[in-house]
């Protein structure tokens, strides 16, 4: 199996001198294609730091950061966009913008994609939103939708363009029961299709049967 993900001893800290505070320890980690990984883990731990790592959405400069290939750790702004342009995000707010219909805010996503023009990037989004169970909300408005509808959006924001990798943070956070799970039922069924690789942060515990494998990060180690 290839692997998508593959820290090794990754160390990060914030701050300097006396005031310095080292969140990551030596982080060993390998996520394998198609694999699902919740990780764990009380708050302050870092999880959502190694997301954001992971993701090449901030620089490390200690250890090894393997991502779809390439060294994120002391890596350029060019690698981290190429690693970025690969990976679907879905956030704990959705972070949809309201001024933009469920359609508009999914569509954003493939504008980066060349080889689409707006036709094929309205019909690849519409088919997306239809496939989360939105085909009826297509032009509503995320202050139209409920906790649940949006978060299912932002999922096919993530899920629209193919990317390799999914990357959640706490997704589940601010919603019931039933709204939770039926929104990562959605995002397990539509990654397993595409084989896409999922590391999601949760303190949501209903969900856990979700997962080919759970980690927990406790005081900034893998404590698998």
């Amino acid at each position: 199996m290839t692997a998508m993900i593959n820290v090794k001893d990754l160390n990060f800290s914030y701050g300097s001198g006396e005031l310095q505070l080292q969140v990551l320890k030596r982080v060993n980690l390998t996520i394998y294609s198609g694999e699902i990984v919740l990780m764990t883990g009380p708050s302050g731990s870092g999880k959502t730091t190694l997301l954001t790592i992971i993701g090449g959405l901030r620089q490390a400069a200690e250890g090894s950061a393997l991502v779809l290939g390439k060294q994120l750790v002391n890596s350029i702004e060019k690698t981290k966009v190429q690693i970025r342009q690969q990976i679907g995000y879905i956030f704990q707010q959705h972070n949809l913008l309201k001024s933009l219909t469920a359609l508009q805010n999914v569509c954003m996503t493939l504008e980066m994609h060349n080889g689409l023009n707006e036709q094929e990037r309205l019909k690849r989004s519409a088919e997306m939103l239809s496939a989360v169970g939105l085909a009826d909300r297509l032009h509503h408005k995320p202050d139209q939708l409920s906790g649940g509808q949006r978060q299912r959006v932002s999922i096919a924001r993530a899920l629209v363009g193919n990317p390799k990798i999914i990357l959640a943070d706490e997704p589940t956070a601010s919603l019931d029961k039933q709204s939770g799970q039926e929104a990562v039922g959605i995002l397990k069924t539509l990654a397993s299709d595409s084989g896409t690789t999922i590391l999601l942060v949760t303190h949501d515990y209903r969900i856990l049967d979700i997962a080919d494998r759970v980690v927990e990060l406790e005081d900034g180690i893998i404590k698998s």
